[in-house]
């Protein structure tokens, strides 16, 4: 199903040639819905943009293509307004057949992709040993939601943990663990994440104090690298100790995710330098091999290097996201590869993905991205952080926020006198407290820092998931109240607009199309939400105008209709948030 904007600009595109000649073809109609019903449902604004190079008033030039555009079907005839703007009001069958299409389709109007590619989302990437904490969210949330809407599009989507396994950290925590605990080494079980991690802040304590302990850590990330069968065994215990709780968190938030760290390109590294040397970009730099790139200097002003092999031999980030790239192309043969990681690391990607292209390692039409997100602050406005100072764990983030969820529904149960099972209060109490916490991040521009607050993103009211939810769970109510079965409705039945308020809800319903395509394109789940928080008001506001049960046939069936779309709709959105929805609350 062809979204109403892709329509208009395919009609707008064929008025601007037939108007002013075929060199203004594929120019940019400038159309957008209106914020004010009373100029119709979009504007165009392209005539202002078009007076210069046209050397015409804008209002003449608006005037000319509305004398060649071909809307009939679609719109009632278009107006001119002020200097120029080109107002458009959609017909109300054009509305109520669209409505009906989107309805009888399993994706509600969301056309898939033309082209489908071979996605891969690099996302989470917590390091081994180390607990994931409230700095892993933004990227496990946005990651997640990004791979949904991809998949959601139709492309074929391969979702990286690129996880850090591997390096210097391996043999100081191996070392200090043979004396302190050496069963740890042998079985991962042995030993909880919690203690994994006071273990790791003992043996960097030693590393950076006691020169003996840190030439036998090096010594032991020697024998590692070379496949020794002792350290082999306790890296591998380590690494599974980890993944079983990487793997519980997952669970909690419904990630589905493939791990491939850093030990996984390994092998390949040498390959890297080879390479590079070969094509003659690496040079030496006070012993250490370095790829030169533009647009990046130190403090003094001098270039600044991209380190490939340190001056002791060894390889650091930059080699591994070479080899990674290498590996993502010629072997998983990705079209997109979408990198969620911290702002921080913007410069890093500018620079690897800059040498990659030096060494011609990606061919023409492979989009390599890095999809940036900015940090989570407390309400003091500083990095989110436990009283103690010590970064929050995500675990106790969750627990917190379920906790919570669980009070205030325990709370409105007594209220309502009424009586629910211990299973409907824990599992609604898990879907309010998760999906708060997912949509409280995905709702913010993701490049922007945000606040974190519970009790703003549990508030019934505002952007935030309950209220999405409450929207939802509306409609359901509808159900149970009128017995209705929303899957057996008459098949002929047929969404008829007559308030205002309908013609609202319909007109945002309908560009759910263009929003999700949006999504897939910029990367910006806070569209999404945006998109979901105008629903619920609009539905909302229908929903306290008009009557629903009680109005009289063929209009009681319609708002059925429009009510169970609005409902399937927050649902789909929700869903590719990575959010779940409860009948009852």
């Amino acid at each position: 199903m062809k979204s109403t904007l892709a329509q208009l600009t395919v009609q707008f595109d064929q008025a601007l040639v037939a108007a002013f000649g075929p060199e203004l073809a594929g120019t940019d109609p400038m159309l957008v819905p209106t914020t004010n019903p009373k100029f119709g449902d979009y504007q165009a604004n392209l005539a202002m943009s078009l007076a210069k190079p046209l050397k015409q008033k804008p209002r003449d030039i608006a005037t000319q293509i509305i004398e060649n555009l071909d809307v009939s079907d679609l719109c009632e005839p278009p107006e001119v307004a002020g200097p120029g703007f080109i107002n458009l009001r959609l017909k109300t069958q054009y509305l109520e057949d669209q409505l009906r299409a989107m309805q009888a389709d399993p994706r509600l109007g969301v056309a898939p992709a033309e082209q489908p590619q071979k996605v891969i989302v690099d996302f989470s990437s917590p390091n081994i040993a180390k607990e994931m904490h409230v700095g892993h969210l933004r990227s496990t949330i946005i990651g997640d939601s990004i791979a949904r809407v991809q998949e959601f599009m139709g492309h074929d989507v391969l979702r990286i943990n690129h996880v850090g396994d591997w390096g210097t950290q391996f043999g100081m925590l191996i070392t200090h663990l043979k004396e302190v605990c050496p069963k740890a080494l042998e079985v991962g079980s042995s030993v909880d994440i919690g203690d994994l991690v006071t273990f790791y802040k003992q043996a960097k304590k030693r590393f950076d104090e006691d020169d003996a302990f840190k030439t036998r850590s090096r010594e032991a990330v020697v024998d590692l690298q070379s496949g020794e069968d002792t350290a082999t065994k306790a890296w591998k215990a380590l690494c599974e100790q980890s993944r079983k709780a990487f793997q519980t968190l997952y669970d909690r938030l419904d990630i589905d995710i493939q791990e491939r760290g850093e030990s996984f390109y390994n092998p390949l590294l040498a390959n890297v330098v080879k390479d590079l040397e070969a094509q003659g970009l690496l040079v030496e730099d006070q012993g250490a091999k370095v790829v030169f790139v533009e647009g990046f200097t130190n403090k003094d002003g001098d270039p600044q290097p991209l380190i490939i092999q340190k001056t002791d031999g060894g390889y650091n980030y930059a080699t591994t996201d070479l080899a990674a790239i290498r590996y993502r192309i010629q072997q998983d043969g990705a079209d997109r590869v979408l990198y969620v990681v911290d702002a921080g690391q913007s410069n890093h990607f500018t620079q690897v993905f800059q040498v990659a292209a030096k060494a011609s390692w990606i061919p023409s039409g492979i989009e390599l991205t890095h999809v940036p997100f900015g940090v989570v602050q407390g309400e003091d406005g500083k990095k989110f952080k436990t009283r103690a100072g010590d970064t929050v764990r995500l675990k106790d983030l969750l627990d917190e926020a379920v906790s919570r969820a669980r009070a205030d529904l325990e709370n409105r149960i007594q209220a309502e006198e009424r009586q629910e099972t211990e299973a409907f209060i824990q599992n609604a109490a898990e879907v309010v407290g998760i999906g708060a916490v997912k949509y409280a991040d995905l709702s913010h521009n993701r490049t922007s820092n945000y606040i974190f607050s519970f009790d703003k993103m549990l508030a019934l009211q505002g952007n935030t998931a309950p209220y999405m939810l409450y929207a939802y769970v509306r409609v359901q109510g509808i159900s149970r109240k009128g017995d209705i079965d929303f899957d057996h409705l008459p098949a002929e039945a047929r969404i008829h607009l007559e308030d205002e308020t309908e013609f609202a809800l319909a007109r945002h319903l309908l560009q759910l199309g263009q929003l999700v395509e949006e999504v897939a394109r910029d990367l910006y789940p806070n569209y999404l939400c945006q998109y979901l928080f105008e629903l619920s008001q609009k539905f909302n506001q229908f929903y306290d105008r008009c009557s629903v049960l009680q109005a009289a046939e063929p209009q009681r069936t319609s708002r059925l209709l429009l009510c169970d779309l609005t409902a399937k709709t927050i649902k789909l959105g929700l869903s590719l948030l990575g959010i779940r929805v409860l009948e009852r609350m």
